[in-house]
């Protein structure tokens, strides 16, 4: 029962089952060695930092970290007594500005830590709560001077942290048996809420209502006949959430006040329920169900196949190939369509016109009988039609400048 392990990293004292039991869960990547030995009882987030989160276990710690580094906690704060021994956290919260940390332990004690100091607390009420009791929430007030703390000795209490020595105002008579039970504070910090449990078939649990300034109970809501587990008062949307043991979830509202939320589905109208239409007639025949539509059924397929033997459109013998150039519309073994017929064509088209100049000289008689586009705009400037010389390709070697013959 003494056996002990004295880790590489600060010489933290772990028994011997809990001490394999996190060996065993560091060679999983997802899992970090240097978190939590223990079971984790609540978390919260940083309310300025959006990748930082605090979480607090029965290791007798607090810890941050850090979304983006998840394998390395950012910090660690370890709760103790006045006598320096270990003492368990059951809830932690941050302040407002997220520059406090404050939990509640099994001793009955409120700490608080200046968010970068992890060595001893700020502020140590050692008997905020009774011994033994599991606080269930700490929340700060939205002007961060004042907590709430919902203890599990069925009580309410309002502290000032500039004058952390005694509780501002206490309320007694609130019944909980649940280690979640949550306070908070209304958007404007006039009101603190929280809710009470019951015993099955006891009453009905409720939601409770104070005022900050004299801590006078306001006002009460029946919920349903089951404990109040949850409830949170959205700052944003001003209005309250309430989860129940019997398994409801429920949205509290304000028509003024409130934004958005659970007012855009009040505000939907619901849908008429169209009448079904009936029909007059006492009966209804298909058209395939008469035996005048009705398709006779073949019984055999034998018969069926002498019978398209004698259809002479079922049993038309499929005509042979053309020879030849083609008859009746047909086209011959060239091919059958426009492009193959047109290929044939120019393939027989013996006509040599490699020397455009005679390809067009050909057509010269036949322009100077019926001249029609080109020699009338000519007929005045020039009457008789002049061509150019032709010369052998030596003679052109003759005339090209000197710069352009190829030197050999």
């Amino acid at each position: 029962g003494n056996t002990s392990r004295e880790s590489g990293r600060g010489r933290s004292r772990l028994p011997v089952g809990q001490g394999a039991q996190c060996g065993a869960r560091s060679q999983n990547p997802g899992i970090t060695p240097w978190g939590h030995t223990a079971m984790l009882h609540t978390g919260s987030w940083h309310p300025k930092i959006k990748g930082e989160f605090m979480t607090c276990s029965n290791d007798a710690t607090v810890r941050t970290w850090e979304v983006e580094n998840p394998r390395k906690q950012r910090s660690v704060f370890k709760p103790r007594t006045m006598q320096g021994k270990k003492v368990i956290p059951t809830t932690c919260t941050y302040s407002r500005d997220g520059n406090l940390i404050a939990a509640a332990c099994q001793n009955g004690s409120i700490q608080i830590w200046d968010r970068n100091l992890t060595v001893h607390p700020k502020f140590h009420y050692k008997q905020a709560h009774d011994p033994g009791t599991d606080t269930s929430c700490v929340a700060f007030s939205y002007d961060g001077n004042v907590l709430a703390s919902r203890g599990g000795d069925d009580t309410l209490k309002l502290w000032d942290i500039r004058q952390f020595n005694k509780p501002l105002f206490s309320a007694l008579g609130l019944p909980t048996m649940f280690p979640m039970t949550d306070c908070c504070f209304s958007p404007d910090d006039k009101l603190i809420v929280t809710g009470t449990s019951v015993q099955r078939g006891c009453g009905s649990g409720k939601l409770v209502f104070f005022e900050r300034r004299t801590f006078q109970r306001v006002y009460e809501i029946d919920i349903t006949d089951a404990s109040v587990v949850r409830c949170l008062w959205h700052p944003k949307l001003n209005q309250i959430m309430v989860g129940t043991g019997n398994g409801l979830a429920k949205v509290y509202y304000d028509p003024n006040k409130s934004q958005r939320g659970a007012k855009l589905c009040v505000v939907k109208t619901q849908r008429k329920a169209k009448q079904a239409e009936t029909l007059t007639q006492d009966y209804i025949i298909t058209p395939h169900a008469l035996p005048m539509f009705r398709e006779p059924r073949q019984r055999s397929t034998r018969k069926q196949l002498e019978k398209d033997r004698l259809d002479p459109l079922k049993s038309h013998k499929p005509e042979p190939p053309v020879a030849g150039p083609g008859r009746g519309g047909r086209v011959g073994t060239h091919g059958g369509t426009l492009s193959s017929y047109i290929v044939k064509n120019i393939a027989l088209d013996k006509t040599d016109d490699s020397n455009p100049r005679e390809a067009i000289l050909r057509h010269a008689k036949a322009a100077e009988d019926n001249p029609y586009w080109v020699s009338p705009a000519y007929s005045k400037t020039q009457p008789k039609t002049m061509f150019a010389q032709v010369e052998s390709d030596d003679e052109e070697a003759k005339n090209e400048p000197e710069w352009k013959k190829r030197k050999i």
